[in-house]
């Protein structure tokens, strides 16, 4: 559920906005065996603690789609909904960088910018919205992301 809701003229005046900064959310193993159980990935170096300790990054790390799905919450947390809205869909992406991994234990958030908001036809609002999943005493993030989503009110 969101936050906060503002109107699609307040949304237009925010663009090139900074719209916050998301909960710590922690990437544990057992989010991490949770997803891979799901998407049917369980690659070792997500999934075996003791062979990924042989692999270039010394230990098990979340997949960088686990990483990417847990933006939705972060975004919950953060980017205001349109008011008035009936639909709110994913749109999709103009691009994701996987930056770094996301060791297993670690904490993640999200930073939100507003990078665009415009009527594609009468009540359809996209939203362009630049994110950056920060990872806890890490100097680069997990991902970037120039995130689309559409608001029908």
């Amino acid at each position: 559920m969101r936050k906060r809701e503002w109107s699609p003229l307040q949304l237009t005046e925010a663009i090139g906005t900074n719209l916050g900064v998301s909960d710590w959310i922690v990437v544990d193993q057992s989010r991490i065996d949770e997803f891979a159980r799901v998407t049917l990935d369980d690659q070792f170096i997500h999934t075996d603690p003791v062979k990924a300790r042989t692999s270039a990054f010394g230990g098990t790390v979340a997949h960088g789609f686990l990483t990417l799905s847990l933006m939705s919450d972060m975004s919950y947390q953060v980017v205001p909904g349109v008011r008035g809205r009936t639909t709110e869909i994913n749109y999709g992406f103009s691009y994701i960088r996987f930056l770094s991994p996301v060791r297993s234990g670690s904490r993640i958030r999200g930073r939100f910018l507003l990078k665009g908001f415009t009527e594609r036809k009468p009540a359809h609002w996209l939203a362009t919205i630049e994110i950056s999943v920060e990872i806890e005493n890490e100097r680069k993030p997990a991902l970037v992301a120039e995130w689309l989503c559409m608001s029908v009110v």
